[in-house]
């Protein structure tokens, strides 16, 4: 997959959706392009940390609109992402592929315990990632206007965006009940 396409989808599909994308927090440990993408919302400034549970811990309550993580979430993970997001942050974060069913669902469960919405979307070339989203829907409340007035782009628009969220049904089957949407 071509790397803008990961780094735009990363980013702009949490940013897009949030009412307020000011205060973004991305841990990795490459982010170089994902902080090229934040740069891109004028509103919005990126804190960076390192992909690790110690690094998380040190953060401020209530801290982040949306979080873009690299890291692997497991329950001590999704706790502190929970807790320094906002009320209504979001999450956004790669998974294991949608194949592997155990793995993504026990890591679905646990990100249910704090978000209303979890929901898979594409990538492109069948890799997917992950939204956890406190209050906005993916589809639903995506600001059409920020989504499309955003320069260069490579990949991402709000019809992309959308479009992401689609799953085949055999993908719906698999998950019902633990995909939140």
């Amino acid at each position: 997959m071509k790397n803008f396409i990961y780094s735009e989808m990363m980013v702009h599909v949490g940013l897009c959706i949030s009412k307020t994308a000011q205060d973004i927090l991305i841990v990795s440990d490459n982010a170089q392009e994902l902080s090229v993408e934040v740069a891109k919302h004028n509103e919005s400034s990126a804190t960076v940390i390192s992909a690790s549970l110690e690094s998380l811990s040190t953060l401020s309550d209530n801290a982040y609109d949306v979080v873009i993580n690299e890291l692997k979430i497991d329950g001590a993970v999704a706790s502190q992402i929970n807790r320094i997001l906002k009320d209504d942050g979001q999450l956004v974060t790669n998974h294991p592929s949608l194949e592997k069913i155990e793995e993504n669902t026990l890591m679905m469960k646990i990100l249910g315990q704090y978000f209303k919405i979890i929901m898979p979307f594409n990538m492109g070339n069948a890799t997917t990632a992950l939204l956890a989203s406190k209050e906005y829907h993916p589809t639903a409340d995506v600001i059409l206007q920020r989504s499309d007035m955003l320069d260069d782009l490579n990949y991402y628009n709000c019809d992309v965006h959308v479009g992401a969220f689609a799953m085949g049904n055999y993908i719906r089957k698999e998950y019902l009940g633990i995909i939140k949407n």
